[in-house]
């Protein structure tokens, strides 16, 4: 029935085909790209930082108190923590069928009902993220200069390209690998502390109250008053030198006397090089309903402005793209799916290597050279070389055709013995009578 339509109808038939093409064609430019299968499972990871306290001390203080207070969660099927020097991460994975924003505001409330038992020293109260830190980063851009140094390239990461690129749509979080934060240490000279009388508690005491920024309080009298003001936050280790921290018989003991201070950063256990030179790696993480692809082109897409913002000397790279592995299986699929394309790729199996050329096997060098050129012209062109032997073959063997067709007699078959034609003789030619002609 619809046969019969389609020929009774040809210029329907043709429409609606027509049709067809441009409705697929226009579904597969709107096809995502993206990695499957997709299983994304409800998971936030808490982090809280406490500089300087030891894995024990972070496992015992901070992540103890804070597991006790994520157990009260429903739907929590997995919960793992990891502390390490000065860091702990939470990570919390829920059932398939609960809400993250849901589960989000439960671990929000989690975490204000414990920071009244966690240590008064965490400098920031722990937070939260919508991401699994199972999953792979999709980019890694390095940050390397010979010129900087790496806590200032560390500070302008922090400062000006996380900001950006967290910003982007489908940006879950971006994390520093080998982070070179810049800090000053302070190393105590125990022998002098003891002749002194003095504690690591009352060295600690003296660096803080150096660096404290709290309102001091004003000065007023009848004629003016005067605002006073904290030095603020030391930025350099040769400033923290002449801080006192004690007065004894009089004079005062400084940090020169008991320690020594140095230019340096928050944890020089952690390090990542590039090509053998230290780097800052960025790690870009996306959101569990992102799509690879895209997301990858953003980023790729602000690289420019942020390198015409850097400092001089120091260049931004990307050390590795995920989505690289599948925009090669798009292309492999879509270079399978044209059997043009997929006929020409094993053209070289339909041809021979090479074709006879010598003088006696002329006419199989043409026979052989018309067939394949005839039967695999669209598919491999032939070299110029026994493209003009096949042609010098054949013109050889259509001239022999033409002179035997002219003056020979071709045998009856071909293991007759051939004998040369001869025209007759004049005097049968004047013996022949006129009927007889």
């Amino acid at each position: 029935m619809l046969s019969a339509l389609c020929i009774r109808r040809p210029v329907m038939t043709i429409l609606v085909m027509a049709s067809f093409v441009i409705a697929g064609i226009f579904g597969y430019k709107q096809l995502p790209v993206a990695a499957v299968p997709r299983v994304d499972f409800p998971t936030i990871q808490v982090t809280a930082q406490l500089p300087g306290a030891s894995p024990e001390t972070m496992a015992a203080s901070v992540a103890s108190i804070l597991e006790r207070q994520f157990s009260t969660i429903a739907g929590v099927t997995t919960m793992t923590s990891t502390s390490s020097l000065g860091n702990t991460s939470i990570v919390l994975q829920f059932d398939l069928n609960r809400n993250i924003d849901g589960a989000a505001l439960d671990v929000q409330s989690a975490i204000s009902s414990a920071m009244r038992r966690l240590p008064a020293e965490l400098p920031t109260p722990p937070s939260f993220r919508k991401v699994n830190p199972a999953d792979y980063p999709i980019m890694f851009l390095a940050l390397k200069s010979s010129q900087v140094r790496l806590s200032d390239v560390d500070a302008f990461a922090n400062r000006a390209i996380l900001p950006r690129i967290s910003t982007l749509p489908g940006i879950a979080q971006v994390l520093i690998f080998g982070t070179q934060k810049y800090a000053v240490r302070v190393r105590a000279n125990l022998d002098q502390l003891a002749v002194r009388g003095l504690t690591l508690q009352e060295l600690q005491t003296a660096i803080v109250n150096a660096n404290s920024s709290k309102p001091v309080g004003a000065i007023a009298d009848q004629r003016q008053s005067s605002i006073l003001d904290a030095t603020g936050p030391i930025n350099k280790a040769a400033d923290y030198m002449p801080v006192i921290v004690t007065w004894q018989n009089g004079a005062p003991v400084r940090i020169s006397d008991v320690a020594t201070a140095i230019d340096s950063v928050e944890n020089d256990k952690v390090a990542s090089w590039l090509d053998g030179t230290r780097a800052i790696l960025l790690a870009v993480y996306r959101q569990p309903d992102a799509n690879t692809v895209e997301v990858v082109d953003r980023v790729k897409a602000m690289l420019p402005a942020i390198q015409a913002e850097l400092p001089s000397g120091v260049d931004i790279s990307v050390l590795n793209d995920r989505s690289v592995s599948i925009r090669d299986a798009i292309e492999d699929v879509e270079f399978t799916l044209m059997p043009g394309r997929r006929a020409g790729r094993h053209r070289h199996l339909l041809l021979p290597a090479q074709l006879p050329r010598d003088a006696d096997s002329g006419h199989r060098a043409a026979d052989l050279g018309h067939r394949h050129l005839r039967r695999h012209v669209c598919l491999r062109p032939f070299d110029r070389q026994h493209l003009a032997a096949g042609a010098d073959a054949g013109r050889g063997l259509r001239g022999r055709r033409r002179h035997r067709h002219a003056g020979e007699h071709r045998p009856p078959h071909r293991g007759a013995a051939r004998s040369r034609w001869r025209p007759p003789s004049r005097a049968r030619r004047r013996s022949a009578s006129p009927s007889s002609r």
